[in-house]
């Protein structure tokens, strides 16, 4: 699920990282750089087909997280023996399967600045490269050595990236500018963490990550440049032995285009409108100011997905079962969602479940919630001890509802709720971890484990049970 990208000066407004799960606190930059790497490498692992990049401020930090990255990636056997080569920023271990940026564009190899690919095959002075793209190239290292790590780059560098899954460590050095870039390079998510020793609250992150350049005091930039270049200010413009601030080119520039409105419209017997000089020839193109942005794919499968469950949902508040053409509707939106991002379907389903007014506001064409409830949902799934946690809970409290449904002879309810329960047992043969987890469980379940038998045959016996004898947590 994409994570709906940031306005240019809305970056944090109504904490909608914050909220949706994409912002991360640590106690130190050193903790956050860590937290980060900890999650470039779940994700690594639960999307392997998705594409990533971590995203910092200033070289040091990106050389010290690509480090971190291949640590991760030699520990888990996937990178080849190391070949030490002259790179342009210092001497580079670089393996098979080891993932590499371009610092220059090189036409006669096809590649730009930050253009991204894996290494297929090295040596001390030759190197092939699969580029993102799914070019392949190869190039001798004495005539092309701009190269470097590709797990972690600058923001600036990455200006022309578009990756799937983006992760930012922010530093003080950042501004609005810089944040609008990183929190834009991604497809389908982005997560930000930052360091208490840099930003003491959420509100000084906010204030940094969106000022302007030109408001920059010299103070921000104390850990990030310390000891590396001199910053110069420019010096103030001094007058009658005062200094005043400079003067900016368009200071006192006033555009009046009210005349423009009642011109007379030109042919025969139309006097010709007087000519204002200063606007002599001046045209205003206003096409690209009326036609909105065509709306993202995923914010479409996501409106179309939020109408269907809204109309299907109508229906069930009426005691009536869908219509022919809901049904069919419903399962289209299912399958354009998840054609869209894998898993969509189930994860916002289960985001709705929680929060049942995302449903309007999704076909209402409002999606930016939904998406980031979606997304944090995503991570829930993968994340196998908090999918047990969830598990137990909702099962919990629908098998409580199922019994008290059953005691007042609600039926037809308790039909619906024990088709429910089924269906949760069901899920577990496609889930073999979650299954294991919940072994350790049985006794929150409300479950006595049989011998040979799986927890999903043990839960489904325990609903037959349930019905005949009233029997529940």
């Amino acid at each position: 699920m994409k994570l709906q990208r940031p306005e240019t000066d809305e970056i944090f407004r109504g904490r909608a990282y914050d909220e949706a799960g994409h912002l991360h606190a640590a106690a130190s930059r050193e903790q956050a750089s860590a937290d980060l790497i900890d999650r470039w490498d779940r994700d690594r692992e639960g999307y392997p087909d998705a594409s990533s990049i971590i995203l910092t401020h200033t070289n040091d930090a990106v050389h010290d997280l690509n480090l971190a990255a291949r640590e991760r990636l030699r520990g888990a056997g996937e990178l080849g023996e190391d070949v030490t080569v002259a790179a342009e920023r210092g001497r580079r271990a670089f393996a098979t399967g080891d993932r590499i940026m371009f610092l220059k564009n090189e036409r006669s190899m096809g590649v730009k600045n930050g253009s991204l690919g894996t290494v297929q095959n090295l040596t001390q002075t030759r190197m092939a490269v699969m580029l993102d793209d799914g070019r392949s190239i190869a190039f001798d290292i004495k005539d092309y050595n701009q190269i470097d790590h590709g797990y972690a780059a600058t923001i600036h560098k990455a200006q022309g990236v578009t990756v799937d899954r983006v992760h930012v460590l922010a530093t003080p050095g950042l501004d609005r500018h810089a944040a609008y870039v990183a929190l834009s390079r991604h497809r389908d998510r982005v997560d930000l963490h930052y360091g208490r020793d840099d930003f003491a609250d959420q509100g000084k992150l906010v204030r940094v990550l969106s000022r302007e350049r030109a408001k920059d005091m010299a103070s921000d930039y104390t850990r990030d440049f310390a000891d590396r270049r001199e910053i110069r200010l420019p010096a103030p413009a001094v007058e009658n032995g005062k200094a005043t601030p400079a003067r900016s080119p368009f200071a006192g520039l006033k555009l009046n285009l009210g005349p423009l409105r009642d011109i007379p419209a030109s042919g025969k017997g139309s006097a010709e409108p007087k000519r204002d000089g200063r606007f002599a020839g001046l045209k205003l193109n206003t096409a690209s100011l009326a036609k909105a942005p065509e709306p993202r794919p995923l914010d479409q499968a996501v409106a179309r997905y939020g109408r269907a469950v809204q109309d299907v949902m109508r229906m069930h508040d009426q005691g009536l079962q869908p219509l022919a053409h809901q049904t069919q509707a419903m399962n289209k939106a299912v399958d354009a969602l998840n054609a869209v991002r894998a898993h969509g379907a189930q994860d916002l389903y289960a985001a709705i479940r929680k929060d049942p007014a995302l449903v309007g506001e999704a076909a209402n064409g409002r999606t930016a919630r939904a998406i980031q409830a979606m997304l944090a949902e995503t991570d829930l799934r993968l994340d196998v001890g908090a999918r047990a946690d969830r598990f137990v809970a909702d099962w919990q409290q629908r098998a409580r509802l199922f019994r008290r449904l059953e005691n007042d002879g609600d039926y037809a309810r308790a039909e619906r709720v024990k088709d429910q329960l089924n269906t949760m047992a069901k899920s577990l043969h496609r889930d073999p971890q979650l299954e294991s987890l919940l072994r350790q469980r049985t006794k929150e379940l409300g479950i006595r484990p049989s011998n040979g038998g799986s927890i999903s045959q043990d839960l489904h016996q325990w609903v037959g049970r349930s019905r005949s004898r009233g029997r529940g947590l």
